[in-house]
């Protein structure tokens, strides 16, 4: 297969598996079973099959750059930011309690313009008029998503905060995947990552945890969760990203939004609204201004 199109298809994928996440969690929710245990088996999940497979996989796992990384502790920098994929599934989960899967993908992906804001304090060069134009548009998209414009709405000042809040910590944890610790192997990169996300979920949700968590979860929900949220993501955008670049990349990875809308659909029969899907459009606009290059 052709290498650009095979990373297309790397961060498609990854970007389809995060999608259906909210869906099945709040499917989950409804059928009794509590965010907390739910969470915290996902990370458990996925921070045990990749410390398996690290054992014997990672002599041959590739790096993102073929010199070695001379930063120090290159392992406990993985682990800080692993905190931002913790608190971005806790946060989000939070957000999908008080609003509709659709509305809280879409407050998720405000680390669309989020990202731009990052990289002007990170890179100031690296802004331009084009990804400025870009976050406005994004903003615009997300009034028309947030069905902001519909009267029969009433809106959720906690969704609206957890989902920011969930956008923020999933901005740091995207800066992390394409910028941290980059010479070490991709299974242990996504291993320590991960181990970062369940030290942050434990402090998180603390006692809850104890009241919620069983085997029964563990094995009929953290397995699924913890496979599409913690282990195929990582690995895929690692894979996927250096084949075809950062920016077209994440254009490809906004498949997430109607992949999580259209779920939710199938599933949870949320109504999604013309508005809806109009916003959704501006938004993909969006992502296609700030990433493009010619």
């Amino acid at each position: 297969m052709n290498t650009n199109l095979k990373g297309i298809f790397y961060i498609a994928l990854g970007a389809s598996s995060y999608g259906v996440l909210a869906t099945f969690v709040k499917y989950a929710n409804n059928h009794g079973f509590g965010t907390a245990g739910l969470t915290f088996s996902q990370y458990l999940f996925g921070a045990f099959l990749l410390s398996i497979w690290s054992v014997f996989f990672t002599g041959k796992s590739k790096c993102l750059k073929k010199n070695r990384d001379v930063s120090k502790y290159p392992k406990l920098k993985l682990m800080l930011f692993g905190t931002t994929l913790g608190l971005t599934s806790s946060f989000y989960y939070l957000s999908i309690q008080y609003v509709p899967v659709s509305v809280g993908i879409i407050l998720l992906m405000q680390t669309i313009w989020m990202g731009v804001v990052l990289e002007f304090f990170v890179a100031k060069q690296l802004v331009t008029k084009t990804k400025i134009i870009g976050a406005i548009v994004a903003i615009v998209g997300t009034i028309l998503a947030a069905k902001v414009f519909e009267t029969d709405i009433s809106f959720s000042y906690w969704g609206i905060g957890f989902g920011l809040l969930a956008a923020l910590s999933y901005t740091g944890a995207m800066y992390a995947s394409n910028k941290v610790s980059l010479g070490l192997p991709i299974i242990t990169r996504s291993k320590y990552l991960v181990y970062g996300g369940l030290m942050v979920v434990v402090l998180f949700w603390n006692v809850e945890i104890l009241n919620e968590f069983n085997w029964l979860i563990f094995f009929k929900w953290g397995a699924f969760l913890g496979l599409f949220g913690t282990i195929l993501p990582p690995i895929l955008f690692n894979k996927g990203f250096p084949e075809i670049g950062t920016g077209v990349g994440s254009i490809v990875a906004a498949l997430e939004i109607p992949v999580s809308v259209f779920s939710a659909y199938l599933i949870l029969n949320e109504e999604i609204s013309i508005l809806q899907w109009v916003g959704i459009i501006v938004i993909l606009i969006a992502v296609f201004l700030i990433n493009w290059r010619k």
